[in-house]
């Protein structure tokens, strides 16, 4: 996946991923739809969202603290077909898209330390 221009995403699956991912991927954009449907028409308010409050960690799923509108099945297992399969993160969201953009810091350094390594090397 890519994001070659602003508000757009591109996928390019390779041939190392096999029918059965690929139809997972679908399924999975398709539930994306889907939720987002849901908060278009009004039946979740967006704050309330699956979308919203995705990922669910174990934590969150299994206290008696659960105010949101939808099932805590349904927030765990989005879809039942990953059921067998589930990935438990261990962290909800962190700050946005504050994660995407230290990357970008991250990588800088990671740069200035392979010109420094070389630098190295050379001199």
């Amino acid at each position: 996946m890519s994001f070659p221009v602003p508000g757009t995403l591109m996928i390019e699956p390779t041939e190392s991923e096999s029918l059965a991912e690929i139809d997972k991927f679908c399924n999975a954009m398709i539930a994306i739809k889907q939720e987002i449907n849901q908060i278009a028409d009004g039946s979740y308010e967006y704050e309330h969202s699956m979308l919203r409050n995705a990922p669910h960690t174990a934590e969150h799923a299994i206290s008696s603290d659960w105010d949101l509108p939808y099932t805590r099945e349904e927030a765990v297992y989005p879809l039942i077909s990953a059921k067998d399969e589930k990935y438990w993160p261990p962290v909800g969201r962190i700050d946005g898209a504050y994660g995407d953009k230290t990357l970008s810091v991250v990588a800088q350094v990671l740069r200035n330390f392979k010109i420094n390594l070389y630098s190295k090397l050379k001199g």
